[in-house]
């Protein structure tokens, strides 16, 4: 899929276009199997919740969380204005490849064992901002895991350096305007 995919300008990034990440063409039902699949191996029995950012690795998420019989937490990228006592909200700053702003994290309470689950990791913005509004609700990071690597944005280094966190991933691969090329 990756070999094949498409490739845009994102401000100052090359992004990839292709079914799993921006279901183009249409999410097949066995390429999302083939990715929980290969989610849920990297999910410890200590996990509570998965945790999600809304946009790209939610489909993913839901059918891990589903199958695994866990709770899942979805980051968002925009509030609700209700004032919920049990069910705290963790606001943090975020800055990624897509968007600089506010990152919202509901269902993650102190004491949770989390795993992050995403599609792709790049310059590790948004995997950064989930491991902070975690840690921030009183809960502690069990895993981190994305199917995909940008190596060239530096991202999974980024994680470590700045949250202590090693992310996991499946595929490496580098874009460019030329295309896509899968380097493990």
């Amino acid at each position: 899929m990756y070999r094949n995919a498409s490739v845009t300008q994102s401000q100052e990034y090359i992004t990839t276009v292709n079914q799993l990440t921006d279901q183009l063409p249409a999410l097949q039902p066995e390429t999302l199997s083939a990715a929980s699949t290969l989610v849920q191996r990297r999910i410890s029995e200590s996990t509570d919740v998965i945790a999600v950012e809304e946009d790209k690795g939610l489909p993913i998420g839901v059918l891990a969380a589903t199958e695994l019989q866990l709770p899942l937490a979805v980051a968002r990228w925009y509030t609700y204005e209700i004032d919920v006592e049990d069910e705290p909200q963790v606001e943090v700053e975020m800055d990624s490849e897509y968007y600089s702003g506010q990152l919202y994290l509901n269902g993650v309470t102190s004491g949770d064992s989390v795993t992050i689950v995403d599609d792709t990791i790049s310059t590790g913005g948004t995997m950064t901002a989930l491991i902070d509004a975690i840690r921030e609700a009183g809960a502690s990071v069990e895993g981190a895991h994305c199917l995909v690597e940008k190596r060239d944005n530096g991202g999974v280094e980024r994680v470590e350096a700045e949250t202590g966190v090693s992310v996991s991933t499946e595929v490496v691969i580098r874009a460019d305007h030329d295309g896509v090329e899968v380097i493990e």
